[in-house]
């Protein structure tokens, strides 16, 4: 199969390439490779040192024998967009080329409009190229379990029944996005489902928990090839901040009560979700929706875990409540249905003590290159 994946030279996206490239399939990287300017504006880097990207793919083709392409470009660049589509015609497109990070969308007014505009003009290029070019190419979109927000019911797989007044329908699932990078996304899955509707697209929506990990089997055994990981207040996520934060003997930063509950995956079972999507596409005119992650937990729930291991370790790692950054509800119900992944052959790696043992190992190996000036948040949802 002709896989695009865009935003390949990041978190997600570059074990991604290499999973599906692993497989057989032919690979495309689409990227502007921004990620790395972000560092630079944040005064921070990855734990891991990222290779270039040149130095990337050589790697890979030393490694396995196999080639990937690469396309450097910005998808909001609409005559770019259209020549990668013509160029290499995707049969399945996996869509992580946006800004993901919340804290980087509420810093200011700037960063908030950036976003939404990336993301949002981004994707809508997409769909136009796929409309034009290649309309029976599958959209394999990344999408966000923040856009459901935490409300007091289950939250159904991207639709729910409604019965009012006696009447009865299936509708979109109501959103309550968490931050101006969640209501990107929003706006990209209305946008998306709009055309699937209209155009008769193929698309899978994989609305995404909190991804954790770093290890993937393609990405082993060559520095070169190692994946990027973030400990920072704007683009460090829970469970690895915690594993970082631990190694280094600084508190692990739980905002508030931290009785938010998320849901996370292993960053291998990203790799098997997408895989499942692209190989079950979606029908013609079809918007489908799955809720991708495997389990759920409070954010105070990780800390603990991780307090644990590293006791174990002989590591004191002690738990600081800071004021939270965000407004949210800091105890609430929160219960995902999570089965089409499953249903279609999803075997979940299910967080143990031995990854995070793990993640807290290699943070001490690269220790040197912890900055504690941007570990605590700097941007507020006030």
């Amino acid at each position: 199969m002709k896989i695009m994946i865009a935003g390949g030279d990041g978190f997600c996206g570059w074990p991604t390439a290499l999973y599906f490239s692993e497989k057989g399939h032919d690979v495309a990287i689409v990227d502007n490779l921004i990620r790395r300017e972000w560092d630079k504006e944040l005064g921070t880097q990855s734990l891991t040192p990222i290779a270039s990207m040149d130095e990337r793919l050589q790697a890979w083709t030393e490694k396995s024998g196999k080639s990937i392409r690469f396309y450097l470009g910005d998808l909001q660049d609409y005559e770019f967009v259209e020549h990668i589509f013509k160029d290499f015609e995707p049969e399945a497109f996996v869509h992580y080329a946006e800004q993901r990070s919340a804290p980087y969308s509420m810093i200011d007014r700037q960063h908030a409009v950036f976003t939404q505009v990336n993301n949002v003009v981004g994707n809508l290029n997409v769909l136009f190229a796929i409309k034009e070019i290649v309309p029976d190419c599958h959209l394999i979109k990344l999408g966000t379990m923040g856009e459901y927000g935490t409300p007091n019911i289950d939250i159904e797989e991207g639709y729910i029944r409604i019965v009012h007044k006696g009447r009865e329908d299936v509708l979109p699932y109501p959103k309550q996005p968490f931050s101006f990078y969640h209501l990107s996304k929003v706006h990209d899955s209305h946008n998306i489902m709009f055309t699937c509707r209209s155009w008769g697209l193929r698309a899978t929506d994989l609305n995404q928990g909190v991804v954790y990990g770093l290890w993937t089997n393609e990405t082993q055994g060559d520095e070169r090839l190692v994946n990027r990981i973030d400990y920072d207040g704007v683009f460090g996520t829970a469970l690895n901040r915690f594993c970082i934060q631990a190694a280094v003997g600084h508190d692990l930063t739980v905002y508030g009560k931290g009785g938010q509950t998320r849901a996370f995956l292993d960053i291998r079972d990203t790799l098997q979700c997408v895989e499942l999507a692209a190989l079950n596409p979606a029908d013609r005119g079809e918007f489908r929706v799955f809720n991708q992650f495997t389990e759920q937990f409070s954010v105070l729930e990780l800390a603990q875990r991780v307090q644990n291991v590293a006791q174990g370790m002989g590591i004191e790692a002690k738990i600081a409540h800071l004021e939270n950054p965000r407004v949210e509800k800091e105890e609430h119900y929160y219960n995902a249905v999570h089965t089409k992944l499953l249903d279609l052959g999803l075997q979940p790696h299910l967080l143990s003590d031995e990854l995070i043992q793990g993640l807290i190992e290699t943070a001490g190996k690269y220790r040197e290159r912890v900055d504690f000036d941007v570990i605590r948040p700097n941007a507020t949802w006030r």
